[in-house]
Parts: structure tokens; sequence; C-alpha cells
């Protein structure tokens, strides 16, 4: 610590490591000294160990969280024409869901500044999704995102550097140091990025299940209530529902298996589950800032699928362009008949994974084209030798390797005899205002 400097961060370190309460200009000092690097990286792991196990009162977590937000710009949106919602969904396996959302509420009226992310690991990443589609750009300026906001309703995008700096270098710490899954530290990353977002309002889907980040339903419940509260306290009109991640969310796992499933839903069909929770949220969306509007018309009239096509060429995308098609296609059988007891989302997102359609580091290429086409849901009454999944890849060793994760006994898809019992999660668990 320079004698400029007001305090040093092992003596903070020190206080929460015992259970204490660090203050507002302490909490300020160490996120800001942190963002400038006056704060190095080994402190700041320490510091999230010491989060991990001691965690943060609440009004320490609000604090961090504003803290967090102030590391950088925030967006200001009061230009527009159009009321500002967002959705954040804390990602799972098949969630495809921002894509035909973001359309559908934008032809209802409202805009919806949607900065998005990449997979990792098991789970995917919307901009993944999209780059699938030839020509679709990520980046865009503030300018462009405020342009295509106004003439469109809707963007989809990465965010930019300026927006909670701060973040960014803590989340990739907790990353390599074993503190990701700490509701306090997980919760201030997700409402920091939102809230700096500048956004009115803001539906938050917090995933539940073997395939979630937040397997636990309590601990996603206690997330979700977090959260809700961090947004409300800054203004944000914040709603969050906990939904299911046990099953994959339809039958496509993979970016441009899911573009495609996404498309299928903006023209009137896709899988049932993918339909009833886009329309859920889109309700929800449009109910917080108080537009009265039928989301499931925008798709009937064809109107959500007019701005999904305008939201594509907005970014340079051709939204009649034939998307990407994997050379090697597989297909997995019942060995029996009976009924399905179990589509594990886990393991098919860990298969899918492996595949090529997600990443084990963030610098890591995907493949557009790899991915998984789930056939049956828990409850299907399969005859031997009906299909069951169909492994989309680009390599042969791929191939093998996510062979081996779905056929590994207890994993993936589980076929029972006739008239076995199989339980799910109801699709929304809860919802907390």
């Amino acid at each position: 610590m320079s004698s400029a400097e007001p305090y040093a961060a092992v003596d903070l370190i020190r206080a929460k490591r015992d259970g204490g309460k660090l203050t507002d200009a302490q909490i300020d000092w160490l996120i800001a000294a942190y963002t400038r690097g006056l704060v190095h990286d080994e402190q700041m792991s320490a510091m999230a160990m010491a989060i991990y196990f001691r965690g943060l009162a609440g009004d320490e977590l609000v604090r961090w969280t504003q803290a967090m937000i102030a590391s950088g710009e925030r967006m200001d949106f009061s230009a527009l024409t159009r009321p500002t919602v967002d959705k954040h969904s804390t990602g799972g396996v098949g969630d495809k869901i921002t894509l035909p959302l973001v359309p559908i509420v934008a032809a209802c009226g409202a805009a919806v500044p949607q900065l998005s992310g990449r997979g990792l690991g098991h789970t995917g990443g919307t901009l993944d999704k999209l780059e699938s589609i030839p020509g679709w750009r990520a980046h865009l300026s503030n300018h462009e995102m405020l342009a295509i906001l106004q003439d469109v309703g809707g963007v989809i995008c990465a965010a930019g550097s300026g927006l909670a700096p701060a973040d960014r270098k803590l989340y990739a710490l907790r990353d390599v140091t074993a503190t990701v899954d700490s509701i306090p530290l997980i919760a201030s990353s997700i409402m920091s990025k939102k809230i700096a977002e500048g956004t009115s309002a803001l539906v938050l889907d917090v995933k539940t299940g073997s395939g979630a980040f937040m397997s636990d339903t309590a601990n996603a419940v206690e997330l979700a209530r977090t959260m809700v509260r961090l947004g409300q306290d800054e203004g944000v009109r914040t709603r969050a529902l906990v939904t299911a991640m046990d099953v994959p969310l339809g039958a496509a796992v993979g970016n441009a298996l899911e573009v495609a499933e996404s498309i299928e839903v903006l023209q009137g069909g896709g899988p049932a589950d993918v339909v009833e929770l886009t329309l859920i949220l889109a309700r929800h969306m449009l109910d917080l800032v108080g537009i009265e509007a039928d989301p499931e018309g925008a798709i009937a009239s064809g109107r959500a699928f007019d701005h999904w096509r305008r939201m594509i060429r907005a970014q340079g995308g051709d939204p009649d362009a034939t998307l990407p098609r994997a050379p090697l296609v597989e297909t997995m059988t019942a060995t029996a008949a009976g009924v399905v007891t179990r589509t594990d989302a886990l393991a098919i997102g860990r298969a899918a994974w492996r595949l090529g359609a997600g990443r084990a580091t963030k610098d890591e290429a995907v493949s557009a084209s790899a991915g998984i086409e789930v056939v049956v849901k828990p409850g299907d009454v399969v005859a031997a030798g009906q299909p069951l999944l169909r492994l989309h890849a680009e390599d042969p060793m791929r191939m093998a390797a996510a062979r081996a994760i779905l056929s590994d006994p207890g994993d993936a898809v589980v076929v029972s005899p006739p008239g076995t019992a199989y339980s799910r999660l109801p699709l929304v668990i809860d919802i907390i205002d």
C-alpha cells in the first residue's frame, strides 16, 4: 500500500476472513483499487475465498454491487421512445429462449437491450448460437446499439469492455479459484452488469436441476431473491422466475441447431416447452413495463419473425442463409421397449460440449454445426430401435467422446420397463417479486 492509500488489502482480507463486516468506504476502495491494479489478483482471490466462506451481509452486498457498477460506464437509454426491459438466464442446456424472446417482446412495443455472453463447459452461449448465422456480428458500438433499439426494438450483442470492468476481472479469478458458486458473488456479478446496462426493468430466469449452474432448488430460490433485492434497491423493476433445467429445453442442443429451433418457434411451431417458457417470460417482461400486448398474437401475425429478420440483418447477418450442417450424424436408439424416465440435461450438455458445441476455456473456438437432437422426453413410450438422440459432429474422434458420455449407465437417456413411474421438475417452480 502506498502512503496515499487509505487501506491495506491484507487488513480487509483478514477482517472478512475472521467474520467481520466491511464498511462502505472499504468496499468502494477495494473494488476501485482492484480495477486500477493496486490490489493484486492473489489478494482479490483471497478476498473471494473469504466471501465464499463468510458471505456478505445484505448492506455489504448492496455496496459491493454498487462499487462494481461504478467501476465502469453506465448506459443511458433515456433517448429511446420505447420502455426498456431485459431478460437474464443463469444458463442451461438447450436454453435458446433469448433468441425468440427478444423479437417477440420487441414486436409488442418494448425495447430489449440484451447483452449476452458465450458458453463455457456444458452450458451454451447466446452469442455462439447467433454467430452460426453467416455474417452476424456480436460486437456493436453504443451508438449502433441505440440505433438498432430505436429502429427494430431489440438487439442481442456482447457487452462492451467499459461495462462493470471490475466484474470482468473478478469473474476470471473466481473461475480458477473454485469460488464461482458463491451466491453473493454470483448475484453481484450478474446484477452489476445488468444494472450498468441501463434497462428500466429486468426478468431473471434462474435455472435449477442437473443441467443448471445452481442445481439445488433451494439455492436457486435464494439466488433469485438476492438478485431481485439488488435490482429493486437500484430502482430497476426486477422479477425472477425459478425454472427447470433437469431436462434440456426443446429438442436442439448446439449452436446452429438451436437457431433453427428458435426460428421454428417464431414461425408458429417449435417444441411445446420452448414455446411455453418463451411466452411466460414475454408476458412478465411486458407486465413490468406496463405494455398490454399479446405475445402469441405477435407470433401468429408474423410480426415477431419479421423483427427477428430485421434484428439479424441490422447486425450484418443474412436471415435467409443456410445454417451450417455437420457432416457426421449418428443416431442412438432404444435397446428395448419401455418408457423414457430420464433425459438428463447435464449428461446431454456434456456430450454436446464434447461434440464441439461448447468450450473448455474462454478462448477456445466452437463448432457452429455440432450438437445433439433430443428426440424424446420423459414420459414418452418408445419401441426397441426407436431414435433417442441424434449426434452431430465434424470430427469422428469427438463423436466417439460424446458417445462414451451418453453410454454411461444411469446417464443421459434412460428407458425403463413399461409402467415405470418417473418425476421431473415443473417448468416454472417459483416466481419472486
